[in-house]
Order: C-alpha cells, then structure tokens, then sequence
C-alpha cells in the first residue's frame, strides 16, 4: 500500500462531483468516473492546471463488472482508498405519478439504487485499507412531492442503504457521512426548476469547499 491518499468520484464529470473531484485533487490522486468523456477531459484539464493529478475511468456505474475491474486495479495500484465520493445520479424528468415513463423509472432504479447497492461491497474493502477510510453521499429530500415520484423515490432509496452502511460501520469503519449540501446553480437543478432566479444560488465549487472543510474537521476531531 502507498502513502499517496487516494480519492474516488462516482458521477465527477459535472456538477458537485466535478467540484469535489477538483477540490480533493488538492492533496489527493483522483480516480474520476463518469460518462461523459468532454466532461471528465474538461475535469483533467483544471486538476492539472491546479497541480493536481488524475486518473479517468469513463464508465458507466451500472455496469458491474466494469466497476468491478476499477476497484481491483485501484487495488492492485494503490492498495487502498481513502475517500469516495458517491455524485452520481439520474435525474428524471419531473412527471406525474400516473404518468411515469417506463424507461425513466427503470434508469433511476439502476443508477441511484441498485448501482450504490452494488458499489459498497466494492469499495468498503479498499477503505478499510486506509487509515481513515471515508464514504460521502448526498441528502436532496424530494421524496414525496408532487412529479418528483421517480427522483426522490430512488434518492431516497439511496440514502437509506447509505444510511444503513453509516449504521453498520460506525465502530468498524469506513467513515460514511450523509451531507446536505445547499442549492446549487447545476444544470440538474435548472431542469427541476426552470426559470429559478439563480442568483442566490451556491456554486457547486464552493459548496464542495464548505463540505469537504466539515468533513476534515470531523476526521480531525476524532483523533
């Protein structure tokens, strides 16, 4: 096992993962993951105009033995993981219950649950290599109102396994932190809310900052 610390983002190629991803890439080797190749290149590009140095893994996370492939050459390489942060997500169009689409519903239940299902038994391994092995998701409490039913059934799903894991680990480890970061100007939200005025909106970059700074005062205190 290296020293290097080691970060993992699940979904970095745009939004609050990117801004994780660049903002951990400060005193982490980061491992991006996402589909879209433009958006992770676009990732690289500020990490090493920063100092910062990546791996990018342009990969679906639905696709397991793919994923599973990553966490066994993360291994191999670096024999452990300190940090991963989960970003990805599906975002289905807002719609009434009644009026579902099929193939919405069923991407949502891929990517924001079964997927997170699949990636801690994964991941918890190379964590629990790490001195301080840390998990992040991200709380968005959608569930239950009117034309989120796709969205915020499957994001809640997702934080309720996180939340199971967070449960299960708190003497053994990994670290899992479930955080509720603010609103943010992302191409996701403008989708849920179009026409929002998004001036008061937090910038993902710096929300990444605020939670990622609570999170080492957290790891700090435990020392």
């Amino acid at each position: 096992m290296t020293d290097q610390k080691i970060a993992l983002v699940t979904g970095a190629s745009r939004g609050l993962g990117a801004a994780f991803a660049q903002a951990l890439a400060a005193d982490h080797h980061v491992i991006a993951v996402a589909r879209t190749t433009g958006g992770l290149e676009e990732l690289d590009d500020r990490i090493k105009a920063s100092g910062g140095q990546a791996t990018l893994a342009p990969m679906d996370i639905t696709q397991t033995d793919a994923m599973a492939h990553l966490c066994r050459s993360i291994f191999d390489r670096w024999g452990h993981l300190d940090i991963w942060v989960h970003a990805a997500i599906h975002a289905a169009p807002l719609a009434p219950a009644a009026h579902l689409d099929a193939k919405d519903w069923e991407k949502s239940a891929a990517i924001n649950m079964t997927a997170t299902a699949q990636l801690i038994p994964m991941v918890e391994p190379l964590l629990q290599q790490a001195p301080q092995g840390q998990a992040v998701f991200f709380d968005d409490p959608q569930a239950g109102r009117k034309f989120f039913a796709a969205y915020g059934a499957s994001k809640a799903a997702q934080i309720a396994i996180a939340t199971s894991w967070q449960a299960e680990t708190q003497k053994s480890g990994p670290k899992v932190h479930i955080l509720s970061p603010a609103p943010m100007a992302t191409a996701m939200r403008a989708r849920f809310y179009p026409g929002e005025d998004r001036a008061p909106l937090a910038s993902p970059g710096d929300e990444a900052e605020r939670l990622l700074a609570s999170i080492r005062q957290g790891i700090q205190g435990e020392k």
